[in-house]
Order: C-alpha cells, then sequence, then structure tokens
C-alpha cells in the first residue's frame, strides 16, 4: 500500500528533471498523475509510458504556467479528467546565468513570470476546490539559493526568494480550512537546466559539506512526505534536500 493511494496528482514542469522525478515516486506511491509541460517541449510519452506500466492514471498537458489561460485551462481538464486535484506540485521553472549589469528587462519579466506568477496562477487555479473539499496539499519549489543568492543567478535566486515567501503566507491563509502549503529548496541538483561548468562545478563540489551534487531522485522523497500523511503537521516549512548548502 503506498503512501498517496488513490490521491490525484497535478506537477508542473514534469517532463524533465524534478518534475519527472517527483511524477513517478507519485506512482510509485499509488497516486494518478497530471504533468504540466512547456507547449515547446515534446510531449514526454515515456514518462506516460512508465506511469502507466505502474497501473496508474496518467495525463500530459501542454502549458505555460506564466498564461493564465494556458493554467486554467489545464486544471480544468484534470480535474474534468480525474475528477479533483488532491495535491499540487508548482515545480515549474528554468534558469540562466546572466550578470545584473547585462540582465535585460525582459530577462528580468520571464525569470519571474515562469516562477513567480506561475507558482500564483497554478495555485489560484486549484486552490478554491481543495477550499470547498476542506482538504488538499501544496508543494512548491523555491532553491538554496533564496537563501543564499549567486552571482549571475540575481533574477533567480529573487524569483526562488518570492516563492518562500508567498508560501509561508498562503499556508497561514488556509491551514485551518484543510489545505497544508509547504515548499522544497533543493540545493545543487543535477537536472542540465544550467550549461556543465567543470571549473565552477569542481568549485561548489569542494564547497558542499557531503562533497557532490544530488540527484533528482534524492529531491523526489521529500515531495511524497509532504503529500503523504506523515506530514499532517507540517504548515508553511521550506525543507532542504540540499547537501547542507544551505543551513537556515
Amino acid at each position: 500500500m503506498g503512501k498517496i493511494d488513490g490521491k490525484v496528482a497535478l506537477v508542473t514542469g514534469a517532463s524533465r528533471g524534478i518534475g519527472r522525478a517527483i511524477m513517478l515516486a507519485f506512482a510509485a506511491e499509488g497516486a494518478d498523475v497530471v504533468g504540466v509541460y512547456h507547449p515547446l517541449e515534446h510531449e514526454p510519452r515515456d514518462v506516460v509510458d512508465a506511469l502507466t506500466e505502474m497501473g496508474r492514471r496518467a495525463l500530459m498537458l501542454a502549458a505555460d504556467v506564466a498564461v493564465e489561460t494556458d493554467v486554467a485551462a489545464a486544471v480544468h481538464e484534470a480535474e474534468s479528467a480525474f475528477g479533483h486535484i488532491d495535491i499540487l506540485v508548482a515545480n515549474a521553472g528554468y534558469a540562466e546565468e546572466v550578470p545584473v549589469a547585462e540582465m535585460t528587462l525582459e530577462q528580468w519579466d520571464r525569470m519571474m513570470a515562469v516562477h513567480l506568477r506561475g507558482t500564483f496562477l497554478c495555485v489560484r487555479h486549484v486552490l478554491p476546490a481543495m477550499l470547498d473539499r476542506g482538504s488538499g496539499r501544496i508543494i512548491t519549489m523555491a532553491s538554496q539559493l533564496a537563501y543564499l543568492g549567486a552571482a549571475d543567478l540575481a533574477h533567480y535566486a529573487a524569483a526562488k526568494a518570492g516563492i518562500v515567501g508567498f508560501t509561508k503566507s498562503l499556508a497561514r491563509e488556509v491551514a485551518r480550512r484543510g489545505v497544508l502549503v509547504n515548499g522544497i529548496a533543493p540545493g545543487p541538483i543535477q537536472t542540465g537546466i544550467l550549461p556543465s561548468n567543470p571549473t565552477g562545478d569542481a568549485a561548489l563540489v569542494e564547497r558542499l559539506p557531503i562533497g557532490r551534487f544530488g540527484t533528482v531522485d534524492e529531491v523526489a522523497p521529500t515531495a511524497v512526505f509532504l503529500a503523504s500523511e506523515d506530514s499532517t503537521y507540517y504548515v508553511g516549512q521550506i525543507l532542504g534536500p540540499n547537501g547542507g548548502d544551505a543551513m537556515p
């Protein structure tokens, strides 16, 4: 028997990396899963095949989380197909390195739109039904850089810090109405969202107390925990599978 048997989860940024790993981990624990991927990406049929082979219902939807009509349509389709959404993992995101002095307004705005507005829009369209049912789990995706900052990643770190504040505020609003809101702030994880930099990577590994990068499969169990009945006293917490990079 799985930890989230019979639940329905919606996971954004589901085509690869942490989102893909969370979908597979949720299915292994008994959940049916709706994955949302960016319209410019190929539909991750391999993920659907893996989920169905595990005996779970699976649906993949293309949507830009920064566009409200896309989000509204995806949530409506998910609820129409599966009846309701028990768990939201607002994971969609990206990273790019650019110094602040060279950063364009478009680069800043897009980073905020995908991470911060995208998280808000997904929550906004999933939350009312959760409140009506008096139950639900919302898991946001921050980063250890929300606490540490990073050169050439100021817009990314600022967006992730905003997610931390949003998560804590939302948690205070809805906990007594049966919806538990928490976040995950992974550390350096091998996801491929930034180009490899051997010199910088080596320096980062040397700095990490654990002495290595993490894997997506070391992040996914945190999402399973927050989605399960094991976390019923967790409210507004930001859990950090980060190898000791940040210890807030």
